[in-house]
């Protein structure tokens, strides 16, 4: 008896996947993965998201996972992760010229700029006991601004990710708290927007001292890529001359990686990098990508997605009223850092 009830469950659960599967493999779809940085440590924070993200909308839609790390993964990380999406995923090692402080930085200089960091407890900024990100310790760490380097400008030439147009960013340990019943993907390609955010933040001024003065230095030299209508008002009070350090935080982003791969941001990374702020100060990828996309970008190519509750560490963001209903969220609007 046990045997047919346990061959009946199991049969049960075969027709459901199969069903669930049949009904993706009927469904459009974009040419579209979830990027997942990830480091082995992390391997249960990993699954975490997973499972949310599964929940909440990937078990509908099987969109596929790349997992990337500069070591590589260990079979346990590869037999954990594969067994939890609904769809398939691959793994890749980051190129070594992609996550490492290239030669001609001035390690003098840059090592200088991180003990500053750490003097003044500049969190994210140089040694300390701050949190972990990736499994780095982020005050005084090379390995973290190689994250963000790889982050601004070499995530989306991955041999993995090239064949794709679009991603979804995930991080170890975050939460999804609503069911999203549609295709963000093609939903924004129909409405030809190109980057879509959760959270914006302020970033700490200390981390990017130089950061705008070199972004305008390359408007003045290429004005032709400056979007009409763009977002400038989000990053600036007074018109661009100075920054009020806006950004949309990056840890959550669903974007067309062509406008990475295109002329303008290329160009403005290729000039940020040659500036060496990645290293000699601790230019993050949230005010790169931020500016980029306010700048390069019109103000309707960019997408807020209120209807996704979303927390990372200790940000959270909760759709209210009649969103908040319709996708069953399980987190509080009042408990979001942008309630008011």
């Amino acid at each position: 008896m046990e045997e047919l009830v346990g061959n009946t469950l199991a049969q049960k659960t075969n027709i459901w996947a199969d069903s669930l599967a049949n009904q993706a493999s009927a469904t459009p779809k974009a040419n579209a993965t979830f990027i997942f940085l990830a480091r082995n440590s992390e391997l249960k924070a990993v699954v975490e998201s997973i499972q949310y993200m599964e929940d909440r909308f990937n078990k509908k839609f099987q969109y596929p996972y790349v997992f990337l790390n500069d070591e590589p993964f260990t079979d346990e990380f590869k037999e954990w992760t594969s067994q939890m999406v609904s769809s398939k995923a691959e793994y890749g090692i980051i190129p070594r010229e992609h996550w490492q402080q290239p030669d001609w930085i001035d390690e003098e200089r840059a090592k200088a700029g991180r003990d500053k960091m750490v003097d003044e407890n500049i969190i994210y900024g140089g040694m300390s006991s701050y949190p972990e990100i990736m499994g780095l310790n982020i005050l005084g760490s090379v390995s973290y601004r190689n994250m963000c380097r790889f982050n601004s400008g070499y995530f989306f030439r991955h041999p993995l990710i090239l064949p794709y147009r679009w991603y979804w960013r995930i991080e170890p340990g975050v939460r999804f708290y609503c069911d999203l019943g549609y295709d963000p993907f093609l939903s924004m390609e129909d409405n030809n927007q190109v980057y879509g955010f959760n959270i914006a933040l302020y970033e700490l001024e200390e981390t990017i001292p130089t950061l705008w003065k070199a972004t305008k230095e390359f408007i003045s030299k290429h004005p032709q890529y400056v979007a009409s209508g763009n977002a400038m008002g989000f990053l600036s009070e007074d018109g661009g001359r100075t920054y009020n350090l806006c950004h949309f935080w990056s840890n959550f982003e669903i974007a067309d990686m062509e406008f990475w791969r295109g002329e303008a941001y290329t160009a403005y990374f290729d000039w940020l990098e040659s500036k060496g702020g990645f290293y000699y100060e601790r230019w993050g990828d949230a005010p790169v990508h931020s500016i980029a996309a306010s700048l390069f970008l019109r103000k309707e190519q960019l997408r807020f997605f209120d209807e996704i509750g979303y927390k990372h560490e200790s940000f959270q963001h909760c759709p209210s009223g009649d969103r908040h209903k319709q996708g069953r969220c399980s987190c509080s609007p009042k408990d979001a850092f942008d309630w008011d």
